[in-house]
């Protein structure tokens, strides 16, 4: 008798067909299918209990943006320009496990999510939201980064010493050197370095994970801001034999796309650690006689930066975990550039953080451009916030002038006057400066949330909504 003949039921038991509906009425995670509008049409208990909407059916029919309601992982409030569940459901577009804010419609209670959302290719265009509690990770991971933030720091005090007496052998007026003594210590002093930079990229993906560095937000001319960033790497290009352009590398278009204006609400200090980045990698990753183009247009809604090279490219294989944490691509040419891994998942961060999306596209030997894509307020907009800007800089004057003033000691020298910084350099300027904490921090971009949808009320409140 040959096993392998028997024949297989050409009909599921009841059991078999039950068994996909025990699995989502048991399984923790939220799940919801919509059709191709984002109306609800299947929600599983978890994912009843998570949003508090009272019962599957009292949510069927509805828009599941309703239901779902999220926020930024930082707790900010999302119009729907930002909120990444309205934008995949209206795109088609798959989101893959973001971290995100979920408001339970009764307790108002915030639940850190991943939040999943897959399209179906079906002929009905079904969606697949899926999201789950991610506080327990959280938890891991905040103990972990305690440690790694307090060991970064405390190694970075004996790497400074070492590079301190480095330094002081490679000086010739403390130290009297050979070649090849000196052709030692360069490479233990560049080898020190990068240790500490090591070092200062966990200190700062550490605080930012943990939320001890928030954006501090203040209105920006995109175009002017990013060209003065971008100047600064001029000399280095130069060195390095590559040419660099700010503008378009579309020579047609580059004119008109350099004169636009363009808006944003951003942290310019944020702004500025994303663009020494993503230049700094593409003059690493770029051989001699290669280009470099940085160019800011508005993309409706949105500010969109790109950062082009003609390097080495980066292959299909890596394109999708370059952004992750300590990820470095794998071949002859990125070993001997070397790398921290830290700088993208620094890049992407910083950006989500400020409202924004980042991806690259990319082939191995082709070069490679990086999109930044940020939130665009109009000009009017613009406006308004510089007014509320000024308003608070001539309010910290009046109250610094107020302050009775104290004279130093004849024995201490008097504390140096800081300049009040000014919001966001104009459009052409060309200033290569490190980065300085903005005076005026206005609170982010905000929309006035929609009033919460309460169990006992969900069908009146939402009647309008259902279709």
């Amino acid at each position: 008798m040959n096993i392998f003949n028997s024949k297989k039921s050409k009909t599921p038991t009841s059991n078999q067909t039950a068994l996909p509906e025990i699995v989502l009425k048991y399984i923790h995670d939220g799940v919801i299918t919509t059709d191709k509008n984002g109306v609800i049409q299947f929600i599983n208990p978890a994912a009843v209990n998570m949003t508090e909407c009272g019962s599957a059916d009292k949510a069927v029919g509805f828009d599941c943006s309703l239901v779902v309601k999220i926020e930024s992982k930082e707790g900010r409030a999302l119009d729907e320009s930002e909120n990444p569940l309205i934008q995949a459901m209206r795109a088609n577009q798959p989101i893959e496990s973001m971290q995100v804010a979920l408001i339970a419609l009764q307790s108002e209670k915030r639940i850190p999510i991943a939040l999943s959302i897959l399209p179906v290719e079906n002929a009905s265009q079904n969606r697949i939201v899926t999201f789950r509690d991610i506080t327990k990770e959280l938890e891991e991971e905040g103990e972990q980064t305690e440690f790694i933030s307090t060991a970064s720091h405390e190694m970075r005090t004996p790497v400074a010493t070492i590079d301190g007496y480095l330094s002081l052998c490679l000086n010739p007026q403390t130290a009297t050197l050979d070649e090849r003594a000196r052709g030692y210590l360069t490479a233990a002093q560049a080898a020190s370095k990068h240790l500490g930079k090591l070092f200062q990229d966990l200190l700062d993906v550490t605080k930012l994970d943990d939320g001890k560095i928030r954006p501090h937000f203040e209105p920006a001319e995109m175009v002017g801001l990013i060209k003065s960033i971008s100047d600064g790497y001029i000399e280095q290009a130069t060195e390095a034999k590559i040419t660099f352009n700010f503008g378009s590398n579309d020579l047609s278009s580059s004119e008109h796309r350099m004169n636009q204006v363009v808006y944003s609400f951003i942290d310019v200090n944020f702004m500025r650690e994303i663009m020494d980045n993503l230049v700094e990698n593409a003059i690493k990753y770029t051989p001699e006689g290669g280009s470099i183009y940085v160019n800011v247009r508005g993309d409706g809604d949105r500010v969109l930066i790109n950062v082009t090279d003609t390097g080495i490219g980066i292959s299909s294989d890596d394109l999708s975990h370059i952004f992750q944490k300590f990820y470095r691509a794998d071949n002859s040419d990125t070993r001997e550039i070397g790398g921290t891994g830290l700088g993208l998942y620094l890049v992407k961060q910083r950006v989500e953080a400020m409202g924004g999306r980042v991806w690259a596209e990319s082939a191995f030997g082709e070069g490679s451009t990086f999109f930044v894509s940020l939130p665009r307020i109009s000009s009017d907009e613009y406006e308004k916030r510089m007014i509320v800007v000024r308003q608070l800089q001539n309010q910290e004057r009046m109250m610094a002038a107020s302050r009775p003033q104290t004279k130093p000691a004849a024995s201490q020298p008097a504390p140096a006057q800081i300049a009040t910084p000014q919001p966001v350099v104009a459009q052409g300027a060309q200033v290569k400066s490190p980065p300085v904490q903005s005076a005026v921090s206005p609170s982010p971009p905000t929309t006035n949330n929609p009033p919460v949808v309460k169990q006992n009320n969900i069908n009146n409140n939402l009647n309008g909504e259902k279709r």
